[in-house]
């Protein structure tokens, strides 16, 4: 299968061609990293790309399913994140000066679950800084654009998720919205996201706009894609359940 063919599949479509052995977790990492590279320099939607992490975990979800170790339908997708989840080991910046050189050392309990669903993390997202206002012209990192038009916004302030989305470089994406922050970019780019239930997806280790407004949440292409594979997986209960309603920024 031609590289923009696998980075054009949905959710659904990736994990069946992946149990048919169609492909690879492998083969559809390096697809999505092929175009990455060759793409988002319009569009600069990644703010980091972790090539080396999603090749060893791609490798390990191969091993994984090759062996029946089957984690469920999201073992072996490629993800990326909005660059408010704090990731162990992979700076994370919110898009902003203040927090360019931050690395966390732990990870957000969303950005756990999905590693432990076999998801395979391709980098962090563009956004609004600090997840506030419009596109940031005096950030150390460019704007995101549309990918259906540069010369227009994608919307936010989710924007490097759902741009990433449209543009083929990730089959699902973690946003989050406390004013239309998932709901606005998605409409804005053509995918699909939606604002949880309050609580619904923790907010652990995830860098806080408003304590009693923010709701974190993951963005698809499809609506089966984001009710069927991704929203369960993000949303099981925590193992502090004071976490989901009550969001700590630092780890467990």
């Amino acid at each position: 299968m031609a590289i923009n063919d696998l980075c054009c599949l949905t959710i659904t479509e990736a994990a069946a061609g992946l149990r048919r052995k169609e492909f690879s977790p492998l083969d559809l990492t390096r697809a999505c990293l092929e175009r990455i590279e060759a793409v988002d320099g319009k569009l600069h939607s990644f703010i980091t790309v972790t090539a080396d992490v999603a090749l060893k975990q791609a490798k390990q979800a191969e091993q994984e399913l090759l062996s029946d170790k089957d984690r469920g339908p999201l073992h072996g997708i490629p993800i990326a994140l909005k660059d408010l989840y704090a990731t162990k080991g992979i700076r994370t910046t919110c898009h902003s000066a203040v927090l360019q050189d931050w690395v966390p050392d732990y990870n957000a309990t969303a950005v756990t679950k999905l590693a432990d669903a076999g998801t395979i993390l391709l980098g962090k997202l563009g956004m609004h800084e600090f997840a506030f206002g419009g596109p940031s012209v005096d950030a150390p990192f460019p704007a995101v654009r549309n990918p259906w038009n540069t010369d227009y916004i994608p919307g936010g302030s989710s924007s490097g998720s759902a741009a990433a989305l449209a543009a083929g470089f990730c089959c699902g994406a973690l946003g989050s919205d406390t004013g239309g922050s998932i709901r606005t970019p998605s409409s804005h780019c053509s995918v699909v996201g939606i604002k949880p239930t309050y609580g619904r997806v923790s907010r652990q280790g995830v860098v806080p706009l408003s304590w009693s407004l923010d709701h974190a949440g993951p963005m698809a292409r499809t609506v089966v894609q984001y009710c069927c594979r991704q929203l369960p997986v993000t949303m099981q209960r925590t193992p502090h359940p004071q976490m989901s309603l009550f969001p700590t920024f630092g780890p467990d």
